[in-house]
Formats: structure tokens, sequence, C-alpha cells
């Protein structure tokens, strides 16, 4: 398909209600309504998300996000092309809500349905940046769920160079607020915390650093992080912002060690002057992104992220994969199931079983 395509995206599979219109022609993509209702509220009590009350306030919110976005895009469903609905992986409960409803559209309104891998929304959403990421880049993926390296050579071409063996980064940010009560979501409330720490009080491990290979472990991170606190009892303010900045200085060694090693790998197929992508709610870190563009301008990278907005979960993202899929000529039928784990690239799940599928687990 060469014509331009206007695509509704859907997104729940965690704990973000989103809905955006996109519209992709010559290649380009211009977002024309982006409509996101988060959660947070919700789910603060628990310090956590728990996967039933995200898939109610799914319910609850989804019919009138989709309405926001249709009317902030200025459009009717008869002006759609077709509908994008993430799939998995994810909640499934919160899955199962966006993809009925984005099925229902589809078929009331007689347009091609495209059901989105969750995570190929984020490989491909620094393509919605200005002037986009062009391929091939080296994406490194990392969120609540998902930790990886993924060499993205084209619309539906990935090769996962690695991932992490335990947890997640983003589980491990949320894991240390919760352990210091800082409150809900925890990523932004330790940053927040650690620029008024010390980072070398607390002499924390960086897990995997030096070894071959760009795979990741942050469990003993998150058990080191934990006996801190007990040692502490009842950790002080500044107990709290020097254990945030040790932590994330740990984790920028971590990840920038790991970085390094994909980029040589990258670099074996595809020369020495690459590009750098970030993406995935934890790629929002503003001293995590610092260490990775450094880190690039010394490889001769280009370094290149989504704008904020769109490193954490959102639809704009769905819309992109989807009508990507449609201007190469796939679309999926109506029976098109959920799939709470799916990973990006089958084959690699299939020869490295101990690595993580994809996936999006509760935090709570």
């Amino acid at each position: 398909m060469s014509a331009p395509l206007t695509v509704l995206g859907i997104e729940t599979s965690c704990d973000e209600t989103a809905a955006a219109v996109l519209r992709l022609e010559e290649g380009r993509p211009r977002v024309l309504s982006d409509v996101v209702l988060g959660q947070a509220a919700h789910h603060a009590p628990y310090k956590g998300v728990v996967p039933e009350i995200a898939a109610r306030a799914h319910v609850e919110g989804l019919d009138g996000t989709v309405a926001a976005a249709m009317r902030d895009a200025g459009l009717g469903f008869p002006d759609l092309d077709g509908v994008a609905a993430t799939a998995g992986p994810g909640l499934i409960g919160g899955v199962m809500v966006g993809l009925v409803a984005g099925k229902a559209i589809a078929l009331a309104h007689d347009k091609p349905f495209v059901g989105v891998n969750h995570l190929e929304g984020h490989a491909l959403s620094p393509r919605l940046a200005e002037g986009g990421a062009t391929f091939p880049y080296l994406l490194l993926l990392v969120s609540g769920g998902h930790c990886q390296f993924i060499a993205v050579l084209d619309v539906g071409v990935y090769r996962r160079y690695g991932s992490t063996v335990d947890d997640a980064l983003g589980e491990a940010f949320d894991k240390l607020a919760k352990l210091l009560d800082l409150g809900f979501p925890g990523g932004p409330l330790v940053e927040k915390a650690a620029k008024n720490g010390d980072s070398r009080r607390f002499a924390l491990p960086r897990p995997m650093l030096g070894r071959e290979g760009c795979d990741f472990s942050f469990a003993g991170l998150k058990t080191a992080c934990a006996r801190e606190v007990e040692r502490l009892g009842a950790p002080s303010d500044q107990d709290k912002a020097d254990l945030c900045a040790s932590f994330q200085a740990a984790v920028l060694d971590i990840v920038a060690d790991r970085t390094l090693h994909a980029m040589r790998m990258f670099d074996t197929v595809w020369g020495a002057k690459g590009r750098l992508v970030a993406a995935g709610g934890v790629a929002a870190n503003a001293a995590l992104r610092g260490r990775l563009e450094a880190l690039a301008a010394d490889r001769n990278y280009d370094f290149i992220a989504p704008p904020m907005r769109w490193c954490t979960d959102n639809a704009a993202m769905i819309a992109l994969a989807g009508a990507e899929r449609m201007r190469l000529g796939f679309t999926n039928g109506l029976d098109f199931p959920a799939r709470p784990r799916w990973p990006l690239d089958e084959e690699a799940a299939t020869l490295r079983p101990s690595h993580r599928p994809g996936r999006k687990g509760a935090k709570a």
C-alpha cells in the first residue's frame, strides 16, 4: 500500500488506557491525536499494579478514551483505514478489553484489523520522533516488564542480542520505591530522590558487569537494596536519597557496560557507524538517557529516543505498528488471540528458554 493510511490504535496492556489516531503517508507518521488515561490513583494504595483493578479501569475508561481520540483527530470511524489494538504481551484482562474493543470497531465499520505486539510498538516508537529512526538500528528496550537488546532491521524483522535473565529494570526501580515507601509509580520517584543523594554511600553490586554477551541481571541488585533498607531500620529522607542515588549509579554502570557489548555485536554485521535507540518507560529516565547518549557519541553512533510521552505505554506506537503492517499488506482476522506472553523474536525465545519472553506482569 502506498496511499496514506489512517489508523486508530488502542493500548490496554498494563495500567494505561490509551487511544490514538495516526496517519502514515509516504513512510512518515503523523500523530493526529494521542489520549492516555492513567491509572496511578487506582493502584497507588497497593504500591503496584493490581491486574483485576487495571482490567476494570480499562472497561470503565476505554470508550471515552477512544471517543476523545477520534474527536481530537477530527475524524469519524468511516474515515479510518484500519484499527490496531495491542494483543499482547501484557496483563491478560487488560489486553482482552482493548483487543475486543478494537475488533468490535473494525467489525462494526467494516475496517481491517491488526493485532499488535506491544513490544513491536516500542521497537518502532523512535520513528515517531521528528526525523524518525531509519532501519537498521540497535534498540535497548527497558520498561517495567521488559529489558532486552534487539537489532531492528525492518518492520517485522528483529534479532534479539540479549535480555534479562531474571528481572526487568523497571521492576527493580519500582521495587526500590516500594521498599522506601516513596509512592507509585516508582521509577520517576527514585530518579527524583537520587538527585539529592550521595551515589558513593552504598556499595551496591553490578551484576553481569564485564561478562561476555549483553544479558542483564537485576535480582541481585534488588536484594542488596532490600538488605540495606533492613539494616537501616527506619531510613531517613537522606538515607533514601543516598540509596536511590547509589542504586541509579549501579544501574547506569550496568546498562552502559551491557550496551557497549551489544554495540560491538551490532558492529560486526552493520559496521562501526550505527544508531542506538532507547525505548520503553525507563528510557524516560534523564540520567540513563545522558549516559547512553555519551556512550553513543564515544562509539560514533547516533542516539535516538522517542519524546518522553511516547516512551511509556501509549497508543500512538500501536497505531504506527498497525499502519506499518497494513502498508506491507498484513492484517489479522477477528479470531486473532490475546497473548499474555509474546516474544518479539519467536526464534530467540525458542533457542534461549532461560530468557524471559516478552511479558508484562503485575508490579504489585
